[in-house]
């Protein structure tokens, strides 16, 4: 048929951002990204409630995206206000976006 393009992904490329798609594997992490990509900015007081799990464990998951470099955060007194990192979102969908058709 055609050949593949070896030039879409480098192994260089492909280390920076498989951990950014490991930390969108788990589905309470996927939730938090949606929810966060919704606003410009949320602040953890209205992420919670929409999960079942515990504080605590919102905020590992919520450390995991950022570990990842998929969010930011700033705290403002003692709540802590989350944003996407939109830059990195259109990497992400630039790598899975199908070419068009020739």
């Amino acid at each position: 048929c055609c050949g593949l393009s070896a030039t879409v992904l480098d192994e260089a490329e492909a280390a920076r951002i498989a951990p950014m798609f490991k930390a969108l594997g788990d589905p309470v992490r996927l939730r938090l990204a949606a929810l966060i990509a919704g606003r410009p900015e949320v602040c953890v007081c209205d992420l919670t409630p929409h999960f079942t799990q515990s504080g605590p464990t919102i905020s590992h998951h919520l450390k995991v995206l950022r570990e990842a470099g998929l969010i930011d955060c700033e705290r403002r007194g003692t709540w802590v206000y989350y944003r996407i990192e939109p830059d990195v979102l259109q990497a992400l969908s630039a790598i899975l976006r199908p070419e068009p058709a020739r």
